[in-house]
């Protein structure tokens, strides 16, 4: 079973027992600051900010290299199990954690190294992102492509929208930074990551 599946399983088993705890609390008449703390993912932090333009290739991804005045230099690569890309003449450069920038500046050495090109000029664009997956209180629950420009709510709108007991107003995210995953509550409208796991709360009242 996929790691963050199992996660998700053992949260899954938490969120019961705090459901439960909570309508004890609630019958008992208590309210306020008690039953905020019961809010779904009240213990989670507020994921970190990330700049997009440093982020990095990852496994299953395509990117598009253009060498300049050279055709057999460029085209359209899959990202191997390996995180490498095959490249003619060049074979195997290592691709998944660089930035494009990074990656340019890599096949651009390669060349000079082997006497290819004594002035290379790379340009790299991610043409296939890792999807996303949406788990939780969404009508279609799974995986989705990512498109550029996704956030929390576009995400939903694709997993067919919010069930009835969905909270609506923040969900929490699970993303892989510098090889860590790391999870942190998100308002709706925070962008998404390829490789994002999103996960829609229940309410519990």
């Amino acid at each position: 079973m996929p790691m963050f599946t199992m996660s998700w399983l053992f949260r899954a088993r938490a969120s019961r027992g705090a459901f439960f705890a909570c309508r004890a609390i609630a019958a008992a008449g208590l309210v306020g600051g008690s039953l905020s703390a019961c809010a779904p993912g009240s213990n989670l932090p507020t994921l970190p900010g990330t700049d997009p333009s440093a982020y990095r290739l990852g496994v299953n991804e395509e990117v598009n290299v253009v060498t300049y005045g050279q055709g057999q230099l460029s085209g359209v690569f899959h990202i191997n199990s390996r995180g490498d890309i095959d490249l003619p003449l060049l074979g195997e450069i290592p691709a998944a954690g660089e930035t494009t920038t990074g990656l340019e500046h890599q096949i651009e050495a390669q060349l000079k190294q082997k006497a290819l090109l004594t002035d290379p000029n790379v340009t790299v664009a991610i043409t296939k992102y890792r999807p996303i997956f949406i788990l939780g209180e969404v009508k279609t629950p799974g995986e989705y492509p990512y498109q550029p420009g996704m956030t929390v709510l576009t995400a939903v709108a694709i997993a067919g929208g919010f069930t009835y007991r969905a909270v609506t107003t923040y969900a929490s995210i699970q993303r892989d930074v510098d090889d860590h995953l790391v999870e942190g509550r998100v308002s709706r409208n925070r962008a998404v990551e390829p490789g994002d796991v999103i996960n829609i709360f229940e309410r519990h009242f």
